[in-house]
């Protein structure tokens, strides 16, 4: 046995040591395999079913390494989860000290010059004005700038770009506040932990070289797991592409206004032209068309209102940036602006420049109500993992609850270049035959049915009825999602709550207080939501959850893989689709305890052929088609 194992077994410390923890021998395998692949110095991927118990799993065999280790998680929320209670249980268990420290990306940190200028923003609302004297309060007592500290202020709050610096506007080592500096000083304590927590962003935006701020971290770490590894190709997307968008000019025009009133409070010019850059960025925004949408550059590339549109953003963006140029020497702060002037008029000069013959990127636009971002992302970005990666030997652990396609890892070894591997699936100690039931409809329109919402309603009411409320029913549009919750707030006696209705966090705490609830949600609530207990007993999906063939990343990736003789629908979109069904389906049994049905609607699931892939990947339960089965199941739960 590895001393991993047998310090996770039923005479290891942590059974002596923490209240309630039980030994489980895939929890003891797993970390087997993990202490093996460190020490030789592999890369493995591991599926880790629900319940498995990965985060010790992996901590374990990282804190007894004596090495040093990053630890790369899917979000912020789950990085303070680790590092603040996970580490130190493990710590405790095992009677270590070792020097540990949480990283974050710097607009996570307040930035004590820009709330010192922050009174020169050309316009505060109430609220902002509100937000900001708590934050000058807190700032005096916080020891480590971490905006999560201040919870009671949302995090999509107006107030945070403004308290916050970015890799653009940070003004480095000329900062008079740089010796306090909250970035700098997380840095310095990652330098010198053994175990660093970072998240996805952070990992990816410093692989691409984007200065989020690792400096001499990541090459000297000599082992990298990352959790929640199935987000980790999304992000790699984003982080190796480019773009240029109107939060930046907006951004770029608060800090040109903030540092004029105060290194050149006579230069006038400064803000009239940011006035008539803001003029302008909204006609350019106009002429991408009224409604809030996503396509192909060059399906507008060559509107002529756009290319006007454009010309006078451009040229206003040059004025700017000559104006910035003759007065960078007044202070830092401006000599930053200038910089970042110019650079970002030469990206939006470049945006969509390269003939599709020559190009590697997929160049497509977002809009919103009043902005909008250009984006450039790599339609395979494989090649530059890989090259990233290789660049930091050592052990690489990529862990999920859902990495395999039917038995197979290949989908997400190829999306990361990944070719010599460990592997394995180390299944969910959860009873599925007992704990569970996949409940299949067989008398369902087709999904692309025009009443199909309807139908689907129908059949899950008797469900809804069964289980007594305490459901999600997750959807793969939000038309679906509304249609059915008109349905139902008619037709259903239990509490209705509406993905949109309030923030995620408090529609779960909600949904956990009332005990009969029926949530409603789309893609954000298919995964890394866990509601244990006897709250959430029935699990509803509508459809199987594939990407819109619309979207225009997805139009390119599926053009590059048939140009490569490759087969669309079989070499990525039903992977894809089926990662995203596990995950939903995984909402359902959350612990040993619980029980509940999984309904899926979609027919395609007994009528195609792919449907046994979708079956293989689901966790191990007993299938019915009989509304009466559900209601067995159901009321011998409740009966004991």
């Amino acid at each position: 046995m590895s001393k991993s194992a047998e310090l996770l077994s039923e005479t290891g410390v942590f059974a002596e040591t923490l209240d309630g923890f039980s030994s489980r021998s895939g929890q003891q395998a797993l970390s087997a395999a993990i202490e093996n692949v460190i020490s030789k110095k592999q890369v493995l991927i591991a599926e880790a079913g629900t319940g498995i118990g990965k985060t010790f799993a992996y901590l374990v065999p990282a804190i007894i390494s004596n090495q040093k280790v990053i630890i790369s998680t899917g979000t912020r929320h789950l990085q303070d989860q680790l590092f603040h209670t996970d580490i130190p249980l493990v710590k405790k268990a095992l009677k270590v000290d070792l020097p540990c420290s949480l990283l974050k990306g710097r607009a996570n940190y307040l930035c004590k010059y820009r709330l010192d200028i922050a009174h020169q923003q050309s316009f505060l609302s109430r609220e902002t004005q509100d937000h900001l004297a708590r934050i000058r309060q807190w700032s005096k007592a916080t020891q480590f700038g971490d905006l999560a500290e201040m919870s009671e202020i949302s995090e999509d709050a107006r107030v945070w770009p403004i308290v916050t610096s970015t890799s653009d506007n940070c003004l480095g080592s000329e900062c008079t506040d740089w010796a306090e500096c909250f970035v700098v000083k997380a840095r310095r304590d990652a330098q010198e932990a053994d175990i660093v927590v970072v998240n996805h962003h952070l990992l990816l935006a410093d692989m691409a070289i984007k200065e989020e701020g690792f400096g001499e971290l990541l090459p000297a770490a000599d082992t990298f797991i990352i959790d929640e590894a199935h987000q980790l190709p999304e992000v790699a997307s984003r982080f190796f592409g480019k773009g240029c968008s109107s939060r930046q000019i907006n951004n770029l025009v608060n800090d040109c206004i903030a540092e004029q009133l105060k290194d050149a409070p006579e230069i006038s010019e400064i803000r009239e032209t940011c006035d008539e850059l803001k003029t302008s960025m909204a006609q350019f925004r106009l002429a991408l068309g009224v409604d809030s949408q996503r396509d192909g550059w060059s399906k507008i590339k060559y509107k002529p209102a756009l290319q006007k549109a454009r010309e006078n953003l451009l040229g206003i963006f040059q004025d700017l940036t000559d104006i910035l140029q003759d007065v960078a020497d007044r202070g830092k702060g401006l000599e930053l602006c200038a910089v970042r002037c110019l650079e970002l008029f030469q990206s939006f000069k470049d945006y969509g420049e390269e003939s599709a013959a020559e190009s590697t990127s997929i160049y497509w636009y977002e809009t919103f109500t009043k902005g909008f971002v250009l984006h450039s992302t790599p339609v395979d970005i494989a090649a530059l993992f890989k090259q990233q990666r290789d660049a930091l030997p050592g052990s690489w652990i990529f862990t999920s609850a859902t990495l395999e396609v039917g038995h197979d890892f290949e989908h997400f070894a190829k999306r990361l270049g990944l070719d010599q591997y460990e592997k394995g699936n180390w299944n969910s100690p959860f009873d599925y035959q007992q704990q569970s039931l996949l409940f299949l409809p067989d008398n369902l329109p087709d999904p692309s049915s025009f009443d199909y919402t309807e139908k689907l309603i129908q059949q899950a009411i008797p469900v809804l009825e069964a289980s007594k409320g305490r459901a999600f029913l997750l959807f793969t549009s939000y038309r679906a999602l509304n249609e059915a919750a008109k349905l139902l707030q008619r037709k259903v006696e239990y509490p209705i709550l509406i993905q949109g209705s309030l923030p995620k966090h408090q529609l779960l705490e909600k949904f956990r207080e009332l005990g009969n609830a029926i949530l409603l949600g789309t893609s954000s609530f298919w995964e890394g939501v866990d509601v244990r207990g006897e709250a959430l007993s029935c699990v509803i999906i509508d459809k199987l959850p594939f990407a819109s063939p619309g979207d225009p990343v997805m139009q390119a990736r599926l053009d590059g893989i048939r140009k490569q003789g490759g087969n669309p629908f079989m070499d990525y979109q039903l992977p894809q689709a089926v990662i995203t069904l596990k995950q939903g389906a995984g909402r359902l049994i959350r612990d040993m305890k619980d029980y509940g049905v999984l309904m899926i609607g979609d027919n395609r699931l007994k009528t195609k052929g792919y449907g046994k892939t979708f079956i293989e990947s689901l966790p191990d339960m007993p299938q019915s088609k009989r509304l009466e089965d559900v209601q067995a199941f159901y009321k011998s739960w409740m009966d004991e």
